[in-house]
């Protein structure tokens, strides 16, 4: 089992000239830029719903209040875009509080034009923390596309009687139905595959095979806090159950516990479906025979040969992984995606390659690929570096139509005061409220770094894209409302 990786290189892009004009947007593609579907629906409902009234109901004397729209649609008849002026006139006066220190940097955009209306510092690389995971939803769609599935199989093992389980790289993989993910795939009806395919042979050893992962199994620069008992990763494995969790429960706050080996524990708990004792142990599958009925004449009779398939099951579409993974800011679903660029574009599914292979995706893609600098997909590393133009370079394009791929990675942004981990945010103080409902973003922290990027809808209807990295922060609560409070006043200018 790897240690902490320390020996890492990070992948760094080379020169790259930047066309920010070829990404302007059609203002008629607006309702592309926050998802396929966009509706108003009420705020969150905890508390709304009660029992049978004991009294009979009157009418209201009052109209019904205006519900807080959620995924508000862009109007695409707002014809001027907004003032540079007044976006800076805005912005200028929250951007330098001490709760976000020094080295602020800002790209503000307008999604029908591509415009800049505010920057600072856009073109400067920044540690991005998990606001990396935009690059990783982006370029795994771009490379496997939204309905990639993620397989996971069982073969027949060299002896009679052995199974080997091999893994797919699918991290949302469940036990049974007590799963984290909804709709995943799940052991115990991979293990009625195995029973039905072996007839009346009860198996007597698994193995598991996870050799589709290589290198080390921790990221390059991750601290050794984040995948302790009460961190927020598991070892990086192409087998493992429920994201790695040992409970299928997702604890944004207070620690969300991993097994140390989550390949062992999901061979395990597959034994434990099939009914077999024993220790399990790792081994590579032999090859998949292409004629399964070829069987090994000095074989049990009727044993299935070495290789032959005996079961698979498959992931949700990889978009939902996306979706997931950039809702719950899901590390361990990043670094599986990533390695799904990697092994797209024939390379090995490491850290080292995953990284290059995306650099090399946004390079396809037309993005200003060298002012991104990479080490894993999750955002835990400091060694990451992004600017925020090409964040918002990257959201621009996935607005605009051209990459119809790309726009998948609207779905998944939590919304703010709604879903995941923007469901508490823009709560408190009173005039970061503004953005409940209208701000849909992906967050970033650690210590001493907090970000945020994505999209709003302003007063007057207009679709902006944002990205601000702070890496030189005070505490976290504090540099969260500051963020807030930024991203609240641009969705209330009527500029």
């Amino acid at each position: 089992m790897a240690g902490p990786a320390t020996d890492h290189p990070v992948v760094a892009a080379g020169p790259s000239r930047k066309l920010r004009t070829g990404l302007i947007v059609a203002p008629v593609l607006l309702a592309v830029a926050v998802t396929a579907t966009l509706v108003a629906r009420p705020g969150p409902v905890d508390g709304w719903l009660a029992g049978e009234p004991t009294t009979a109901p009157t009418v209201a004397s009052s109209p019904e209040p205006t519900p807080t729209p959620v995924l508000a649609a862009a109007n695409a008849d707002a014809g001027v875009p907004p003032s540079s002026a007044a976006v800076t006139a805005a912005l200028a006066p929250l951007v330098g509080g001490p709760a976000l220190g020094a080295q602020v940097r800002i790209s503000v955009r307008d999604a029908a034009t591509g415009e800049a209306l505010y920057e600072r510092g856009p073109d400067v690389r920044t540690t991005p923390a998990s606001t990396t995971k935009l690059v990783t939803a982006a370029t795994v769609l771009a490379a496997r596309g939204p309905a990639y599935r993620l397989t996971t199989r069982v073969v027949a093992g060299a002896q009679p009687g052995e199974v080997v389980l091999i893994g797919g790289g699918d991290p949302t993989l469940a036990v049974n139905g007590k799963a984290q993910f909804p709709g995943a795939a799940r052991l115990d009806r991979l293990a009625g595959q195995v029973k039905k395919a072996l007839g009346g042979a009860a198996p007597t050893r698994v193995l598991i095979d996870t050799s589709l992962f290589t290198g080390p199994e921790t990221g390059p620069g991750w601290t050794a806090g984040v995948i302790s008992p009460e961190g927020q990763v598991a070892r990086i494995q192409s087998l493992m159950t429920n994201a790695g969790r040992i409970r299928p429960v997702h604890n944004e706050v207070g620690g969300d516990p991993r097994y140390r080996d989550p390949a062992l524990a999901a061979g395990r708990a597959f034994a434990a479906q099939l009914g077999v004792s024993g220790p399990v142990r790792r081994a590579t599958a032999p090859a998949t025979v292409a004629d399964p009925s070829a069987a090994d004449p000095s074989a049990a009779p009727g044993a299935p040969a070495p290789g032959t398939e005996l079961g698979r099951v498959q992931s949700p579409p990889l978009v939902h992984l996306v979706d997931w993974m950039l809702e719950q800011s899901d590390n361990v679903i990043a670094e599986a995606l990533g390695r799904q660029v990697a092994l797209a574009a024939g390379q090995p599914a490491s850290f080292q390659a995953a990284a290059a292979a995306m650099l090399g995706k946004l390079a396809e893609l037309g993005l200003p690929v060298a002012e991104a600098q990479l080490a894993d997909a999750s955002g835990l590393s400091r060694r990451n570096a992004l600017t925020p133009s090409l964040l918002t370079d990257l959201l621009v394009l996935a607005a605009g139509g051209r990459q119809p791929v790309l726009s998948r990675v609207f779905s998944g942004l939590p919304v703010a005061g709604w879903s995941g981990t923007l469901r508490t945010r823009f709560a408190t103080p009173a005039p970061n409220q503004v953005g409940r409902g209208i701000v849909r973003a992906k967050t970033g922290s650690l210590n001493g770094v907090n970000a945020i990027s994505g999209a709003l809808v302003t007063r007057d209807g207009r679709l902006l894209i944002f990205a601000i990295l702070a890496d030189r922060t005070g505490g976290t609560p504090a540099a969260r409302q500051a963020l807030d409070r930024i991203v609240a006043r641009l969705a209330a200018c009527g500029c």
